[in-house]
């Protein structure tokens, strides 16, 4: 089957037993505007789009949410464990996006899907959620780059913007290239 829209991608997602069963961990935690993002959906597309047979590993399970009254980092620590606990062998990481907009010295995001949106690159702008047992894609940018395999930065990690320099790191130190090479890299919108 050829990935073409947003619906394909679903189907991809609901026959990997294992990711629903990451999706169905974080929905019971009924964290404010949580999703699962990045890495989770970028790498099962690329896989797929290279017909690995075998998942390659993640470096983190990228789970989100906004929740702008209690931006305590302990607070995420504290929802990683819960995950942990409900599956311990799974490398958890809980992020609340009402504190992240400092890493990106910008102004604070106002819901979870704006601080998707100042991910890096926008194959990893994209983030999925199970709510009462309905898969939903959010993708600030689309998702036509992610299932035709194009890395190319975020606007506010364009060639013309500060950040630039931080993307052209991150394509580096990612090493994509070797994991799957069939991907075309772009470095400006």
């Amino acid at each position: 089957m050829k990935l073409l829209t947003e619906r394909d991608l679903v189907t991809l997602i609901e026959s990997d037993t294992w990711m629903m069963d990451i999706l169905r961990c974080v929905e019971q935690l009924q964290l404010p505007d949580s999703w699962v993002c990045a890495g989770f959906i970028r790498a099962k597309v690329w896989d797929y789009l290279h017909d690995y047979k075998e998942r390659t590993p993640l470096g983190d399970i990228d789970v989100i949410y906004f929740d702008k009254h209690n931006t305590l980092e302990q607070l995420e620590k504290h929802y990683e464990q819960r995950l942990v606990q409900l599956l311990p062998n799974e490398p958890w990481s809980v992020k609340n996006q009402a504190r992240m907009h400092v890493i990106n010295d910008s102004e604070p995001y106002q819901s979870s899907i704006d601080g998707i949106a100042h991910f890096p690159e926008i194959p990893t702008a994209i983030g999925v959620r199970l709510t009462q047992g309905v898969l939903e894609i959010a993708a600030p940018y689309g998702i036509q780059q992610l299932l035709n395999g194009i890395v190319a930065p975020t606007p506010y990690f364009d060639e013309h913007t500060p950040l630039h320099n931080m993307y052209q790191q991150r394509l580096s130190a990612k090493q994509w290239r070797h994991n799957w090479p069939k991907l075309t890299f772009i470095t400006s919108q």
